[in-house]
């Protein structure tokens, strides 16, 4: 009995638990101590909570300071023919770039003027001779006595012809063998006048480079060969060794003038 009586009671509670459950959900209220007012701050304060603009600009990297680096002893100078490619320095001031002592009003060809040169075997002499002791700064071994075409198209060979056979090479000195003389042509008697007789011709038969190296055309005429074939065309006249077996030891210029207007190289 007193089990059944126990059971009636809750579920009389229960029922009545429902019955008075209210007809809308009840609205939390906020705890206060997470609700925190809002409060006005003034521009001042804000300006000093912020950090410094300033510190944020990149500081100033200190200068790098460099070291002279050693400078290296100059390099020796080549032996053999490779040494003439070794480079040069070239000369701050060229003897060809003043007027002092040039003949045939190019700068660059010296000498002095000859008086005129005459001669009792016909066709020998020469008009108005010149005494050319360098070229383009070249020194001549001996100094040539030659007519101005012919000493203006020497300056220009050196120029066009034999300093870019050699870029690397400084140019010191060209060996003359011959330049006027009154003689037959080759020295074969019964020849006519050789353009020798006439100022008209000169032979060079080797070069010498600054660091003293030289060439000659009867040793080195295969080095040589790119220089004598610019001639061509500079000089009317071009012979050289293999050309006619007079000239093997030496390179034979000259101005000749040809009806032909050509040149004539060999």
């Amino acid at each position: 009995m007193k089990a059944w009586l126990a059971l009636l009671i809750g579920m009389y509670s229960v029922g009545a638990a429902f019955a008075d459950a209210p007809k809308t959900s009840i609205r939390p209220f906020p705890r206060p101590a997470l609700v925190q007012p809002l409060v006005a701050v003034a521009p001042e304060q804000v300006a000093t909570t912020l950090p410094d603009l300033a510190r944020l600009r990149p500081l100033h990297r200190p200068v790098l300071t460099t070291q002279a680096l050693p400078i290296a002893a100059p390099e020796k100078p080549r032996k053999g023919l490779l040494g003439l490619l070794t480079p040069r320095a070239k000369p701050t001031k060229k003897a060809s770039a003043s007027r002092k002592g040039s003949v045939c009003g190019v700068p660059s060809i010296k000498g002095k003027t000859l008086p005129r040169i005459t001669s009792k075997t016909k066709s020998c002499g020469i008009e108005d001779p010149v005494s050319v002791t360098s070229v383009d700064g070249a020194t001549l071994s001996t100094p040539a006595t030659i007519d101005c075409a012919t000493a203006i198209a020497l300056n220009t060979w050196v120029q066009r012809g034999l300093r870019p056979a050699f870029p690397s090479a400084e140019i010191a000195s060209l060996t003359v063998v011959d330049s006027y003389s009154c003689r037959p042509r080759n020295n074969v008697a019964g020849n006519k006048i050789s353009e020798h007789g006439k100022g008209h011709a000169i032979d060079i038969a080797g070069v010498t480079f600054a660091n003293g190296k030289s060439l000659t055309v009867s040793r080195n005429f295969k080095t040589l060969r790119r220089a004598y074939k610019a001639g061509c065309g500079i000089f009317g006249t071009t012979l050289g060794p293999g050309s006619d077996g007079y000239h093997e030891d030496h390179m034979h210029f000259d101005t000749a003038p040809r009806r032909s207007g050509g040149a004539y190289c060999r």
